[in-house]
């Protein structure tokens, strides 16, 4: 992980809830960032909050990257923003995809979106599934060839038979609250549209409050089945919910 200055070049709203932000970062202290990797992040002088930020990119622009942040939270362009980066690995895509499954169960599917480009580029069609007080979020920045889905707060959706038969891979976000018990409810409703679910088959987007983002702190642990400690900020963000302990 390494530690870089960024400045806020431009500030555009996509929908009434959420900005992004074109961040250009100093790309000799940085490596570029793959779809799961995030930032932590503080602006310039502003210690308050003491912990830095999450921030999770949601794709590129000339060279530039693109940072979804809430719409109540003020941002200009000049801004230097202290950077920490990459967090994590990046998603694990299997080698032959056709079609990959993105959920928000009751979190904005921020964390998934920077998959989203990445995977049309590679011909591969994409689903999101908005449910619960996801449904809220509006996708009209999307790329229309994403087919944008909304469920319910009990993580049904229409032809969800097909949704799930169709997916080569799910990757799902859920509400930091309770993440553990929204991904047994999510790993329960594919079981019963599955009856097996595959290992390397559904991911759960863990995300943790993150200390040091760097596997020192270990704040952010993880039980696997097999009893071992896995880190989210620097083995994570995805893990394959059939090997998470209370989970499967």
């Amino acid at each position: 992980m390494k530690q870089a200055r960024g400045i806020i070049e431009r500030v555009r709203s996509v929908n009434d809830n959420y900005q992004h932000l074109e961040l250009a970062l100093e790309e000799a202290k940085m490596p570029r960032i793959r779809p799961g990797q995030s930032l932590l992040a503080r602006l310039q002088d502003n210690w308050q909050p003491y912990l830095r930020e999450h921030w999770w990119p949601v794709g590129f622009h000339d060279d530039r990257v693109i940072i979804e942040r809430p719409a109540n939270q003020h941002y200009a362009p000049g801004q230097v923003v202290d950077i920490l980066g990459p967090v994590g690995q990046p998603f694990k895509f299997r080698r032959t995809l056709r079609n990959v499954l993105l959920l928000a169960y009751d979190t904005p599917p921020t964390p998934l979106l920077m998959t989203i480009p990445w995977l049309l580029g590679n011909r591969i069609g994409v689903s999101l599934v908005l449910l619960g007080s996801a449904t809220s979020y509006s996708g009209r920045h999307i790329p229309p060839e994403v087919e944008i889905i909304h469920g319910d707060e009990d993580a049904n959706w229409p032809d969800q038979v097909m949704t799930v038969g169709f997916a080569d891979q799910v990757f799902v976000a859920a509400a930091q609250d309770d993440e553990i018990a929204r991904f047994r409810h999510i790993y329960e409703r594919f079981q019963e549209r599955r009856a097996i679910i595959p290992q390397n088959y559904l991911f759960g987007v863990f995300q943790p409050s993150l200390i040091c983002g760097a596997g020192g702190c270990n704040v952010c642990t993880l039980r696997m089945r097999n009893q071992a400690m896995q880190l989210v900020c620097s083995t994570g963000p995805a893990f394959d919910l059939t090997q998470v302990h209370s989970i499967s």
